[in-house]
C-alpha cells in the first residue's frame, strides 16, 4: 500500500483547519473542534514550603492542566 501525503509542496508548509471551529482527528478519531476552556499554569518558581517544591495551589494547577491536555490529546486520537 503506498503512502499518501498531505502536502501541496508549498514553502510556507501545510495547515490543517482553516478556523477554531474546523474539526480534525487522527487514527480514526471522531473529529472534534479546538479545545479551549484551559490554559497552562503560571511559570512561578517552585517553593521549598512543600515536599514537592510547590505550592498546593500550583501543584493542583498543573495536575488540572496536565490532565485536560491528556484528555484533548486522547480525543484527538493523538494518543491512546
Amino acid at each position: 500500500m503506498a503512502v499518501e501525503y498531505l502536502s501541496a509542496g508549498s514553502p510556507d508548509g501545510t495547515v490543517m483547519g482553516r478556523s477554531s471551529t474546523d474539526k480534525i482527528g487522527f487514527f480514526n478519531a471522531t473529529p472534534s473542534v479546538r479545545a479551549s476552556g484551559f490554559t497552562a499554569p503560571a511559570g512561578t518558581a517552585a517553593t521549598n514550603s512543600t515536599p514537592y517544591g510547590y505550592s498546593q495551589a500550583q501543584a493542583d494547577a498543573i495536575v488540572t492542566w496536565i490532565r485536560a491536555v491528556d484528555a484533548e490529546l486522547k480525543a484527538k486520537g493523538l494518543i491512546a
